[in-house]
């Protein structure tokens, strides 16, 4: 058991060296100007439907760019053989995967640098045209992931093949310019989550049921917010508005506490899920091209009530309802959507909560950062364990037993 295991290691972690080393080197030339000079003419090289502006910059950019990046990769390529052999490793050849893996990109880069025909086609999958037919790679960067790194900030995707380096950065969604709009926007969380977006550079929408106009209070700076004052059922009225945002965070709910009257079930299902349900298909029809297929995301929060007592049956129901249906529509979502998975904070719905609306904001917005599609934040061990496995067979079930929406 022993030597297949340290075989796999060995043609993996050779492999997965590689590509630490691409995407460092990527990531030192977006901050290193004499390594930016060269990088650069691969910018110049693609327009946003990814044609080429000409022959002669797209040649030139693999010389200036894709050949020294592989040049550097082939030679640090050569430390885990050094030391698969120095180690006395059992199966040390293994490790000359690396560079014969790295000899591949170097040759691709001088093949599309001296024009030979179809090696583009053959080699440089991730500035292929046409329409996006996937969301953003979770684990692989395809065209998706990628063509952010063009066009939404270069500061930011910076991984060629594997996430994991944008993942350990915090670059794996950059929310530097993007408008973001925030249900429940008067409440604790809401309030947080408007200030710390708009300390990662994001440009703040705030949706209430409040009349009052919204500000966050920052460095003892008044900084006034847009508000949008809605109410639960009309949300058709936000339609227009919703075709301007690139993330809709659903954030608004309500917690009858024991209540179990007619009333208060048709209350909470209707604030908890249904509301937040139909805000999601409104934003899903705003989804129409190849940059909102990059950029746009949905965020719900849709509580650890999903799979724990919440110590109030109709939050619970009402939250497992709607967690049941975004794991559904999410199968065919036509952008990125994000479940928010959060245990008992402190707010005006629990005023006994352990956590502080503001932690957990922080949190909320570093995960997704480094792309978790479920954002848990919690106090509890066991959500970390409960929420993905019931996720998984819920996600499951519903692939198994319901057709592909068209």
């Amino acid at each position: 058991m022993l030597i297949p295991l340290i075989a796999v290691t060995l043609v993996l972690g050779s492999i997965l060296w590689v590509e630490i080393v691409r995407d460092s080197y990527h990531t030192l030339a977006h901050h290193w100007p004499p390594l930016y000079r060269l990088h650069v003419w691969h910018h110049r090289v693609f327009r946003p439907d990814l044609s080429p502006v000409s022959k002669e910059i797209y040649e030139k950019a693999h010389w200036y760019n894709d050949v020294p990046e592989a040049g550097v990769m082939l030679l640090l390529s050569f430390i885990p053989v050094a030391i698969a052999y120095g180690g006395n490793i059992a199966f040390p050849w293994l490790a000359w995967l690396g560079p014969v893996y790295t000899l591949g990109f170097l040759g691709a880069a001088v093949g599309r640098g001296l024009g030979i025909a179809g090696m583009d086609e053959l080699t440089d999958a991730t500035h292929k045209q046409g329409e996006f037919t996937s969301l953003p790679g979770q684990w692989m960067v395809n065209r998706t992931y990628h063509w952010r790194h063009h066009f939404d900030n270069q500061k930011a995707y910076y991984c060629g093949t594997f996430t994991l380096v944008d993942k350990v950065m915090g670059t794996a969604l950059s929310l530097k310019g993007k408008t973001i709009a925030v249900t429940g926007a008067s409440g604790t969380l809401g309030q947080s989550l408007l200030q710390h977006l708009h300390l990662n550079g994001a440009k703040v929408i705030a949706l209430t049921s409040q009349s009052q106009l919204l500000s966050l209070e920052i460095k003892g700076e008044t900084i006034p917010v847009k508000t949008m004052s809605w109410q639960i059922g009309q949300e058709t009225a936000l339609q227009k508005l919703l075709e301007s945002v690139d993330i809709l965070i659903i954030n608004h709910g309500i917690n009858v506490h024991a209540q179990r009257t007619p009333s208060a079930i048709e209350q909470s299902y209707e604030v908890n899920a249904f509301s937040g349900w139909r805000l999601m298909e409104l934003f899903f029809h705003t989804v129409r091209t190849n940059e909102h297929k990059a950029k746009k995301e949905v965020w719900i929060n849709t509580s650890e009530a999903e799979v724990n007592p919440a110590v109030s049956p109709l939050y619970e129901l009402s939250k497992r309802t709607i967690g049941d249906l975004i794991t559904l529509r999410r199968l065919d979502a036509p952008c990125v959507v994000r479940k928010l998975i959060l245990g008992p904070f402190k707010s005006n719905l629990n005023p006994i909560g352990v956590m502080s609306a503001d932690w957990v904001a922080q949190q909320i917005i570093a995960l997704a950062k480094r792309d978790f599609r479920n954002i848990i934040v919690t106090i509890n061990p066991i959500t970390f364990i409960a929420f993905p496995v019931k996720e998984f067979f819920v996600s499951g079930y519903f692939q198994l037993f319901s057709k592909k929406s068209p």
